[in-house]
């Protein structure tokens, strides 16, 4: 037979693949021969390159929306405005470089029984007595001779050697200048031979010093008694003055230092002046506390602890308690008007009032207090001192905390049952006292009846009558001035009206500079929170503000200083706590991608999806021209 041939085996058939353009790559790889020679498994159909075009636009058109269109939109709507402040200026007056606060008191005198000659040159000498014993450069007493209105002309007398404090002006206080005046100092004759005496009228910034004829001092004379007896007199009036500011601007000065401690390298760069300085300013406003008394010091601290802040309105609430059902009314209105609105008309250039009363019947004590005990030794019933604290029943006593935006000041009038009167506090006898920054508390222990003739077993009386009230609307009155802050001497209240103005004007203005401070160190920690324009303007009018008030300090002008210092302050907290400002302060960066990243990530993940696949093919396109071209 024959041999058989051989038959080479068929080859398997080639499935060529084609590029996009539709060109062939060549033989396919193994894994596409098994993928083809797979049952039940079929390619899709390849996509024509209309469809890859259309797709391929549909992806950067998606893009160019979100690069070209979205980002600007959503990075204009969500830009922070941020108005320019002067930091360098606001930094400035927190550290005290710009003002420096003086209180040139003016004190006129007259002379109406002496020469003109002998009266300035007795002027000058007491000048002289004065500066030779002021320590504290920032208060310092100008002497001016009065004249009668129909004196013409003016003159000054110049003193030398005693610095920006040393000047004695002669002339006619008229006007403007009559108002600014601190002090009125009247020399009359007295008896010959009797040493000078000095009385300070109590309803009336003046002082009558009598002096002997003998002592007036000749014009060649360098020195002289009565010199140094008004010189004594005047630092007395005015030492506790001196003493206040001298704290408040000593503690203003450490509440600066301790807040630009804080952060000195924020206020290194928003300040324009080198640290030496600032050092140096802080340290001698510093200065000023140590060189008070130790028990002068704790006592002011007490005294300004228990105030009230200053504010331009205060609500005054005057209140009635009784455990009983009697009494039942009162002519608190009468009273007031007679006893109280003179004072509160005194008070009127420095701040107002308003006024509410109520009347509360079967009021008990708070369940703190233990229940008075009666002492026989005494014949009264007693409270604890420990006990004066929980007095007020805020639970049940109606006392509202405020009414409005102006702080409240409560006056509360107890009266006792009768079978409890008379109520006194145990360790002093006493029948009222003072809540520090609250307001005040007296216990009226009134007689049983109308009638002050009947037994004390009557039927108590149900009406508080004006003259009853009498000695609490007194009371209430020293409380007032002692929550407003007025100094306890000297014994003329218009004195002490007109140095509570100067405090004031003090404070605000310090508090005011602080305040600026305190708001350009929160715009340089956080460069991402907004700054609107009314910020700006409150900052802009503030720093307008302060200036005119260091202006008028240094001149004397007291008044107009207190309300300019009042605007600055006022508006330099509207600055601070500006809404918007307050509300980015607690919104962390943490919050933006808790409320960016739910809206932006179902919208987000297909584009950067498609937008990757779409680079990935027009990469590996290149690629393969780039192999076949090879």
């Amino acid at each position: 037979m024959p041999p058989k041939k051989k038959i080479p085996p068929e080859s398997p058939p080639t499935i060529s693949q084609k590029n996009d353009d539709g060109g062939a790559f060549g033989p396919p790889t193994g894994g596409a021969v098994a993928l083809a020679e797979t049952p039940g498994k079929k390619q899709p159909p390849p996509e024509s390159p209309e469809s890859i075009r259309v797709r391929t636009a549909v992806v950067f058109s998606f893009w160019a929306v979100v690069i070209f269109l979205g980002l600007p939109i959503w990075w204009r709507t969500t830009a922070i405005y941020r108005a320019k402040l002067p930091l360098g200026d606001m930094m400035a007056w927190a550290d005290g470089k710009v003002c420096r606060p003086v209180f040139p008191l003016r004190i006129s005198i007259e002379a109406p029984f002496l020469q003109e000659l002998d009266a300035q040159h007795l002027l000058r000498t007491t000048q002289h007595a004065l500066d030779d014993h002021n320590d504290f450069s920032a208060h310092h007493l100008r002497l001016q001779l009065s004249q009668s209105p129909q004196a013409t002309g003016n003159a000054t007398v110049s003193v030398e050697g005693g610095g920006a404090s040393a000047g004695a002006e002669v002339g006619s206080l008229m006007g403007e200048d009559q108002e600014n005046v601190a002090l009125l100092v009247r020399l009359l004759p007295g008896e010959s031979g009797s040493p000078p005496n000095a009385i300070l009228q109590s309803y009336s910034p003046t002082l009558e010093v009598f002096y002997p004829p003998n002592q007036i001092p000749s014009t060649s004379s360098t020195s002289s008694p009565l010199a140094s007896f008004i010189a004594s007199k005047l630092q007395e009036i005015f030492a506790e003055e001196q003493a206040m500011i001298a704290y408040i601007l000593s503690t203003g000065a450490s509440g600066i230092s301790a807040q630009t401690s804080g952060s000195s390298g924020l206020v290194g760069h928003a300040s324009q002046n080198p640290q030496p300085a600032q050092t140096s300013t802080r340290e001698s406003r510093s200065s000023l506390i140590k060189a008070l008394p130790a028990d002068l010091q704790a006592n002011l601290a007490r005294r300004t602890t228990r105030s009230l802040k200053y504010s331009p309105t205060y609500h005054l609430t005057f209140s009635l308690f009784t455990p009983g059902a009697t009494p039942s009314s009162w002519d608190i209105e009468t009273a007031i008007s007679q006893y109280l609105s003179p004072l509160l008309d005194s008070l009127s250039p420095i701040s107002n009032f308003t006024i509410d009363t109520q009347v509360q019947l079967y009021a008990s004590f708070s369940p703190s207090v233990r229940d008075p005990e009666f002492d026989p030794e005494i014949n009264a019933w007693t409270l604890r001192t420990e006990d004066l604290s929980g007095f007020i029943n805020a639970a049940e006593w109606p006392l509202s905390p405020s009414i409005g935006r102006a702080p409240t000041v409560n006056f509360v009038l107890y009266v006792p049952a009768r079978e409890r009167s008379p109520l006194v506090v145990r360790e002093n006898g006493g029948n009222s006292w003072l809540v520090p920054q609250w307001g005040g508390v007296m216990i009226l222990n009134p007689p049983a009846s109308n009638d002050t003739s009947a037994p004390q077993t009557s039927t108590p009386q149900t009406h508080l009558s004006d003259s009853v009230l009498r000695p609490a609307l007194l009371t209430f009155s020293h409380q007032l001035l002692s929550l407003l802050g007025t100094p306890q001497s000297p014994s003329s209240l218009p004195l002490r009206l007109l140095t509570l103005t100067r405090l004031r004007s003090a404070s605000l203005l310090l508090s005011a500079s602080s305040t600026l401070g305190s708001l350009a160190r929160l715009t340089l920690a956080l460069p991402s929170i907004s700054i609107p324009r009314t910020v700006a303007e409150s900052v802009d009018r503030t720093l307008s503000h302060l200036h005119d008030a260091c202006l008028d300090l240094r001149d004397g002008r007291f008044q107009r200083a207190l309300e300019n210092a009042r605007i600055a302050e006022g508006e330099a907290e509207r600055g601070f706590f500006e809404k918007s400002m307050v509300g980015q302060v607690y919104f962390p960066d943490e919050h933006k991608v808790a409320v960016y990243l739910p809206l932006l990530g179902p919208v987000g993940v297909p584009l950067v999806i498609g937008g990757a696949k779409e680079a990935m093919r027009v990469w590996r396109r290149w690629k393969g021209r780039g192999v076949v071209g090879g």
